[in-house]
């Protein structure tokens, strides 16, 4: 029977208030309004970034909420004047969308569109209502995606399509993580070959970005983590050198450059950290280094530097999704998943079905994985 135009009544996680464990519950998902596309979802990773808001430690978060935002699907019925895609359809959510239309989305250097919740956290639709309710109480999205949910429903500008070979349990973490480390590299640092980089924070962003250090051709990849269980993984993905600070004399930095003969060519900061932030500056070349910024901070963190960080040469970036146009560039990654030569099973070390969220939320706070996928 078709469920075209109708309620949906499935299970979902709500986070009904800030630091408290996600309920899984009955909830009731609307039918897609107009340019709206309802998605059954298949499989969802989990990201820091849903910790970051189910912590409040994201500015202006809505409770109760649907968080996730890494995920997998496949189109289960579409609004009125729906045309990027058909009921049947493979797809990945944007919790980065593109209206390319706007002077951000058709700037060449940008990918973020002035329509993304990111930052605002509405947490609704772009007609400012939700296609949640449990219990008779509306329920906001998150980062227009929502994946935490067998069914959701996003605006046409927040989906891309997909080749249907893809396997879901992999590509939902080009929805976040994986394109966000591995497209810093390639998109935002444009890592040459026979360079040098660091990466600090080995999850499954910092490992993304070491294989994208790798695919770039570095020479030499540094990766840093207090968690010594992640550096088996780590090597295998691409790093020449796995550092502990806690094992350290010095300061991770000094370390670091006293190891490059100066700094390295290019660093990551792969975790939120603003004391790392400044440490993954400092492990830089002073007169050419190049800094990635990845990580998420809380909201009321902030860093402190000294100007003369960069006026003898340094740069500092910061990038979202890895500065992919994930429209245009998503499916792409995909392809390259499927005829692998972009191996994202080696980040997916644990599965749980969605009655075992809390578990996959405790994997990743406790080091255990580099990435946990929930699967549907």
């Amino acid at each position: 029977m078709s469920t075209a135009g109708k309620v949906i009544k499935c299970r979902a996680a709500i986070a009904w208030e800030a630091n408290k464990p996600l309920v899984v519950e009955e909830i009731e998902v609307a039918p897609p309004k107009a340019h709206e596309i309802r998605i059954k979802i298949c499989a969802s990773g989990i990201c820091h970034t849903d910790d970051h808001a189910l912590g409040a430690h994201m500015a202006g978060m809505k409770y109760p909420t649907i968080l996730g935002h890494e995920g997998s699907g496949i189109v289960e019925s579409i609004g009125e004047g729906v045309t990027c895609v058909k009921p049947g359809d493979h797809v990945i959510p944007l919790c980065s969308p593109m209206c390319m239309k706007c002077k951000a989305c058709v700037h060449p250097d940008s990918n973020f569109c002035i329509k993304n919740d990111v930052g605002k956290n509405v947490g609704l639709m772009l007609d400012k209502t939700s296609r949640f309710t449990c219990k008779g109480k509306m329920i906001h999205h998150f980062m227009t995606s929502s994946t935490f949910t067998e069914y959701t429903v996003v605006d046409e500008f927040a989906i891309v399509k997909i080749d249907p070979k893809a396997p879901m349990d992999q590509v939902c973490l080009i929805g976040c993580g994986f394109s966000t480390g591995y497209g810093t590299v390639l998109n935002t640092a444009k890592v040459k070959p026979g360079t040098t980089c660091a990466v600090f924070g080995l999850g499954g962003i910092g490992m993304s970005a070491v294989m994208g250090c790798k695919a770039s051709g570095a020479s030499r990849i540094i990766g840093i983590d207090i968690n010594k269980r992640k550096f088996a993984k780590a090597k295998e993905l691409g790093c020449t050198d796995c550092l502990d600070p806690n094992d350290c004399e010095k300061p991770i930095h000094e370390v670091i450059v006293e190891m490059t003969d100066g700094g390295v060519d290019y660093s990551f900061e792969c975790i939120g950290n603003t004391d790392v932030m400044v440490s993954t500056i400092l492990s830089s070349h002073y007169a050419y280094g190049s800094v990635n910024i990845i990580g998420v901070p809380d909201q009321h963190a902030r860093m402190t530097v000294d100007p003369m960080y960069f006026l003898t040469g340094r740069i500092m970036n910061g990038a979202f999704l890895g500065d992919y146009k994930a429209k245009e560039s998503f499916p792409s990654l995909v392809k390259d998943v499927i005829c692998k030569k972009i191996d994202l099973d080696a980040l997916v070390t644990h599965k749980v079905p969605l009655e075992k969220i809390n578990t996959g939320f405790e994997y990743m706070r406790t080091g255990q994985c580099i990435r946990t996928v929930i699967e549907m």
